[in-house]
Parts: C-alpha cells; sequence; structure tokens
C-alpha cells in the first residue's frame, strides 16, 4: 500500500510540476509580465524610489547624496561646471526620484552618448571606456543645443515605458539634438562632413554635449533658421505631429490621387494643448494641409493669442469657458480628427465629440500625472492610481456602429521604423526651408538649470519649447 500512495503522489507532485511550468513557459512565450497585487513591479520600484527620495529630501536632507548613484563612466575628481572640450557633459539621471537625480557630470576622455538603437556601437547611455569604431551609418555631433520635453520628466519619475524597457538605469534622457558634425567613419558615404550644421532626433542621450547618433536622423540646418536652439525646438514634437496627421488620415495628401481624406466633407480639427510644443506643429501642419476650422485649446488666457498666430481659427481657453460647450458651437457637426495628449481629463468627452468617420488621435497623459511637482510624494501616487481607474474604456461595438476610431502612438518605440521617419523628417524639412513651418516660442536655458527646466515644462505655464544649451552662451 505504502508504495502504491507514494507512487499516486509523486504522479500528483509532478502533474502539478509540469502544470506550474507550462503556465510559466506560457507567460515566457507570450512575454507576460510579473505583477504584485496587480500592479506592474517596476511601477510599485518607481513608486518605493520617489517616495524614498521625498521622504530623504523633505525630513533628512544631509542623506541625500545616498540617493545619488554614480557610473564608472563619469569623471570622478573635478568639477562639471568646468568646461573641458574634449569630454563630454550630459545630464544623468541615476534612479527614479526628484530633481536631485538630474546631475550634471563630466564624463571620462573620448566616451559620449547614445541612444538605444545604436546597439551595434554599444548598449545606451554610454560609448565604452576604451574607446570605439564609428560604424558607417552613424556620426558623432558635438551638441550645442536640446529640447525639453514633458516626457523626460516621466523618464526621470520612472514611469515612461521606452525608457524602462531600452535603457534602464542609469539613463541620459532627451530626444532633440542641434549642433555641428565633430566625427564621421572612416569609410563616409553620408552627405554630412566634419564641421557641418546639423539638427535631428536621439532615442534617449540627448542631454549632452557629444551624442552618437545615426545620419538617417540628422538632417543640415536649413539656412533660415538662425540658431541652435530654434533648430532643437522642431525636431521631435514636429515629427510627433506629423505622424498624428498621418494617422488621421491626412499625410500624406494625396490631392492628386483622391487618396486622403479629404474627400470626407468634415474637415474640422480640434487641438488640445495648442500652444504647446506639439499642439503649435499640429496646428501649423492642419493649415497647411487644408483642414478647418482649426479649434485651439489652451489652458490659460496667456496663450490665447499665441494659439491665434500660429493659425488656429478658433481658439477655447478652458480656464474661462466650457470647453466643450465651445467645441461644440466651433463645429456643431462634431470633429473629424481630435489630438489629445490630456488623458483621463479629456479623453471620453474628445471622442464623444467625433462626428461620424472620426479619429481621435492619442499621444499623452499629461492629466494623470501630477502637474507642477518636483517630485512625487505618497498622496501624488495615490491621486495618480486614482486616475488611472477612471480611464475610458472603449467598446469594439460602439466604434463600429459610431464609426469613430482611436489611435494611439509613442515615436520612442519606433527604432525600427526608420524609413516612415525619414520621410517625414524630409517633409519637414521642405516646409522649414519654404517658410511654411515656423520655430515655436523658445525660452533658453542652461544645463546647469536643467531642474529649472524640468520644474517650468510641468508646471503647464510655458508655451512653445524649452531649450538647453550647453555652452554657457549661446552658438550659432
Amino acid at each position: 500500500l505504502m508504495p502504491t500512495c507514494t507512487i499516486a503522489t509523486e504522479t500528483i507532485f509532478n502533474q502539478q510540476l509540469d502544470s506550474q511550468s507550462s503556465k510559466l513557459l506560457t507567460m515566457v512565450a507570450n512575454k507576460q509580465r510579473w505583477t504584485i497585487l496587480g500592479q506592474d513591479p517596476e511601477i510599485l520600484l518607481a513608486a518605493l524610489a520617489n517616495i524614498l527620495s521625498w521622504f530623504v529630501v523633505t525630513f533628512c536632507p544631509r542623506f541625500l547624496p545616498y540617493l545619488l548613484p554614480s557610473s564608472p563612466e563619469e569623471e570622478q575628481d573635478g568639477d562639471a561646471n568646468s568646461i573641458d572640450a574634449t569630454k563630454t557633459r550630459c545630464i544623468s539621471i541615476g534612479r527614479p526620484g526628484g530633481m536631485e537625480q538630474l546631475r550634471l557630470v563630466t564624463l571620462k576622455k573620448d566616451i559620449c552618448t547614445i541612444g538605444y538603437n545604436v546597439k551595434h556601437v554599444s548598449p545606451a547611455p554610454y560609448t565604452p571606456a576604451d574607446g570605439f569604431e564609428l560604424p558607417e551609418d552613424c556620426a558623432v555631433v558635438k551638441n550645442l543645443a536640446f529640447s525639453v520635453n514633458y516626457a523626460d520628466c516621466t523618464i526621470r519619475w520612472g514611469l515612461y515605458e521606452s525608457a524602462k524597457k531600452f535603457v534602464g538605469y542609469p539613463i541620459v534622457p532627451g530626444f532633440d539634438v542641434a549642433g555641428t558634425i565633430e566625427r564621421v567613419p572612416k569609410n563616409n558615404n553620408s552627405n554630412f562632413k566634419v564641421g557641418d550644421r546639423v539638427f535631428g532626433c536621439t532615442l534617449f542621450g540627448a542631454y549632452s554635449s557629444r551624442v552618437v547618433i545615426p545620419t538617417i536622423q540628422l538632417r543640415k540646418i536649413p539656412d533660415c533658421i538662425d540658431s541652435f536652439s530654434k533648430a532643437a525646438s522642431f525636431p521631435a514634437v514636429s515629427l510627433t505631429a506629423l505622424y498624428a496627421l498621418h494617422l488621421a488620415g491626412y499625410f500624406p495628401g494625396g490631392f492628386d490621387e483622391g487618396a486622403s481624406r479629404h474627400k470626407f466633407k468634415n474637415k474640422s480639427i480640434l487641438i488640445h494643448s495648442a500652444a504647446g510644443g506639439v499642439g503649435s506643429f499640429l496646428v501649423q501642419m492642419s493649415k497647411i494641409l487644408g483642414l478647418g476650422p482649426i479649434v485651439g485649446v489652451v489652458g490659460r488666457t496667456s496663450k490665447v493669442d499665441e494659439a491665434y498666430r500660429l493659425g488656429c481659427d478658433v481658439v477655447i481657453d478652458k480656464s474661462t469657458e466650457n470647453l466643450w460647450s465651445a467645441a461644440t458651437k466651433a463645429s456643431p457637426d462634431g470633429f473629424s480628427t481630435i489630438m489629445d495628449a490630456n488623458g483621463v481629463s479629456t479623453l471620453k468627452e474628445s471622442y464623444n465629440s467625433l462626428a461620424p468617420s472620426g479619429r481621435l488621435i492619442v499621444f499623452g497623459f499629461h492629466s494623470n500625472l501630477p502637474l507642477g511637482q518636483a517630485m512625487l510624494n505618497p498622496l501624488e501616487w495615490i491621486k495618480m492610481a486614482r486616475k488611472q481607474s477612471n480611464m475610458p474604456k472603449f467598446d469594439a461595438m460602439d466604434l463600429t456602429v459610431s464609426n469613430k476610431s482611436v489611435l494611439g502612438f509613442n515615436l520612442s518605440f519606433f527604432a525600427d521604423e526608420r524609413e516612415i521617419l525619414s520621410d517625414m523628417f524630409d517633409q519637414i524639412l521642405e516646409w522649414i526651408s519654404n517658410e511654411k513651418l515656423e520655430c515655436p516660442n523658445v525660452v533658453e536655458m542652461e544645463m546647469e538649470n536643467i531642474a529649472l527646466a524640468h520644474e517650468f515644462i510641468s508646471s503647464g505655464k510655458s508655451i512653445g519649447k524649452i531649450v538647453v544649451t550647453t555652452e554657457p552662451t549661446n552658438s550659432s
């Protein structure tokens, strides 16, 4: 009897073990994530890191240096504020947290920052300490200006998915660069040479004075742009705007072929945050592409004039009037397109305000995150969780019977989509050269004031773009 029971017990145990192993393999095969209490462990770790920063800064600031991890690529001695032209200065974020994580550091000689899509040189965020051979498809840019985007704040908080997935920590944030070509490969097949004035995008690593970037992501700065700061204000936000209009069906135009949505009677578009970085280009591009009426939404009266100047036909100041009543008045039949990066505060009503065949384009969730907060205390995390639980859900059957679409995107995941972004960059360059696209309002700051730049953009008070220069005086 005993051997029989033992065999039976082992059989049941093995069956259970096989079942659990099968579930584990299925999770791995389907790339499912582990959860703790239903939450992504990385989000929980980011929450703990931010709360720790808040606690230390608030109650025991003398322990703050222990929260600032350094990297072996950094110079351990010397002052990062003193400039050695042969060495790269960058803003490094060692772990999720508050403003204290924005460290201005000097890297060891010959080390540059690098985006995550240049793995054939080195994993991000730094090139190898023992030097590297520059591949044929890349160049080293002496970066003289980079822009600050709201995404950079979420990277610092530990909430930006592509940054966590493709880089981790430490990370050098930033997408936009503008400067000069400092080094080209031995077998240079590009149309760039040392000294050329260029601007473009990198998939992180832009908060730096020297960056390795694929040449397909760079363009020569047109003569009509008279400073590197202005050049740095264009790439990421203009590409985001044009791709949003691509998803909306308005680019490429296809006027001659009748291939675009211009055949639809309703061409109205509503643009949230119309005076912001992406919004300012959405307004201008909508004008170029023949959409109208162009209805811009701003959150402060001080932004109304700028929205009109950019080309809005109607501007709704939601600080002084009811947003959706004014929107209905501007386009009684609904909108063919609504551009929404707000998130929970407007998504539901944006969807309800679409016309039949309308498209809601989603590319951000600013209202889900705390506005004007330098760091995230426990209460802010509770507020964010509550907002997340109130996010609208869109029913497939309702989408069908109402003839509406909801589309979302994030260009920081587009490492393998070089051709489409390159084509869009060419179109943007043509519009800039023909003076159809103008530079947004630019506020300049220096690298030493990067924390002020993050504070300003997260306050919601900025108009246009915040650009940081990497040298004490602006070069052009």
